[in-house]
């Protein structure tokens, strides 16, 4: 027992050395050294992320995007355009005879009268409602304002196909009674065919039909400054007053008209052919026999045709028909006729012209409706000189019969025209 108890001592005491003991080289060998430990390099420290502080004041939040609201019609004044013209003439800028005067056209060609305010225009125009349009027209030019046109369009359809024209405005007779002075290139319109509706217009209703795409062709014209008439249908249709222009009525007659009129595309052309005539009874103001009767039977026709300028264009119109006349120291129905051609030109800014035209018949509209008869050739030139500023010299030479006075000359004109 006590022999056990020694060899664990001897061993517990042994062991320890065993353990840290180097073994003894094999024969031919060296002793070798212990295997060098490769060093660990250091740990780089981790970087620390400073904690996020909030802001004290929080930033606005975005605004929620509002949802478009539906339109809004805007008042019906508010829908309105304000535009108009003038136009400053020069009658004689060289005169044959003193004279030499019209009775139909510029009342302001006479003996020592030179520099004339033709017309002064303003106009207010627009669609106060999707089915109402309006146009008003005043002249400032002369020793009073007068409205030239005050009337309303009312639409029967969405697409402003058909309509209804009330109130005082251009009667539809003819091609060149139709286009606006501020158009037109020739600084009168010629005798005939203002002789069947003077001063253009009268009190009345009327009807239009104008398709679509021809409205819009209508309006290429006027806008592309090629002299066109604007939209007065091509079917139109009217019952007026007859007497004229801001003028009471007479009779309890009333005049019927009616016209057709289409602007046909041949290749880079437009040609507009139309047609149409009138039919009533016109109240004379006579002075030769003021006991007699004075309302007298007033009719027309009339053939238009209108090449436009592109850059040559053709114009002509012919008209006949009846009414009141001077006849022998009386007022009596006669046959009347007329008609005017017209070349003109477009050349970049300038619109040359020549213009020949004949009437004969009664003017019913000057006292006692006394016999004319007009030959007249005017040629000239509009030149555009700006975009608002359009000048124009025009020479004419007539020779006019008005009952027994005999007048001819010719005569050099000048004018101005400003619009805006």
């Amino acid at each position: 027992m006590r022999s056990i108890q020694l060899l664990s001592i001897t061993l517990i005491s042994v062991i320890p050395a065993l353990a840290t003991a180097q073994p003894a080289p094999l024969p031919g060998e060296s002793p070798t050294e212990p295997a060098p430990v490769e060093p660990v390099p250091p740990t780089p420290p981790v970087p620390v992320t400073p904690p996020v502080v909030e802001p004290t004041v929080k930033p606005p939040e975005p605004k929620a995007e509002k949802k478009p609201d539906e339109k809004k019609e805007k008042p019906w004044y508010e829908r309105l355009a304000i535009r108009g013209y003038m136009q400053l003439r020069f009658n004689r800028l060289y005169a044959t005879e003193d004279a030499f005067k019209n009775d139909l056209g510029d009342k302001q060609i006479a003996e020592n009268n030179s520099f004339s305010l033709r017309r002064a225009r303003l106009v207010i125009s627009g669609d106060v409602a999707p089915f109402l349009a309006v146009y008003l027209q005043a002249e400032f030019a002369g020793a009073s304002v007068a409205m030239r046109d005050w009337y309303g369009d009312v639409f029967l359809d969405k697409k402003k196909e058909f309509r209804i024209r009330a109130g005082q405005s251009k009667v539809p007779y003819g091609f060149e009674n139709l286009q606006s002075s501020q158009n037109r290139a020739p600084l009168d319109r010629s005798d005939p065919i203002n002789s069947g509706v003077s001063g253009e217009r009268d009190l009345g209703l009327f009807g239009y039909w104008t398709p679509e795409a021809v409205r819009k062709r209508f309006k290429h014209l006027v806008d592309r400054g090629l002299k066109g008439t604007g939209d007065y249908g091509v079917v139109g249709i009217g019952v007026y007053s007859g007497q004229g222009i801001n003028v009471t009525d007479k009779n309890e007659n009333r005049h019927v008209i009616a016209r057709v009129s289409y602007p046909f595309v041949l290749g880079k052309q437009i040609l507009e052919l139309g047609g149409g005539g009138y039919v009533g009874k016109f109240n004379v103001t006579k002075k030769v026999d003021p006991s007699g009767l004075n309302n007298f039977r007033d009719l027309r026709a009339i053939a238009s045709v209108a090449l436009y300028p592109q850059p040559i264009g053709f114009q002509a119109e012919y008209t006949l028909g009846e009414g009141p006349e001077l006849v022998g120291g009386t007022v009596e129905v006669a046959r009347l006729q007329g008609g005017y051609a017209m070349v003109i030109a477009h050349a970049g800014d300038f619109f040359p012209f020549v213009r020949g035209a004949f009437y004969d018949g009664g003017i019913k509209n000057v006292d006692d409706s006394q016999h004319h008869v007009s030959k007249e050739l005017v040629f000239g030139t509009e030149w555009h000189f700006k975009k608002r500023i359009e000048l124009t010299a025009e020479v004419d030479h007539a020779k006019r019969e008005v009952g027994a006075a005999e007048v001819w000359g010719t005569i050099v004109r000048l004018q101005a025209q400003l619009n805006y």
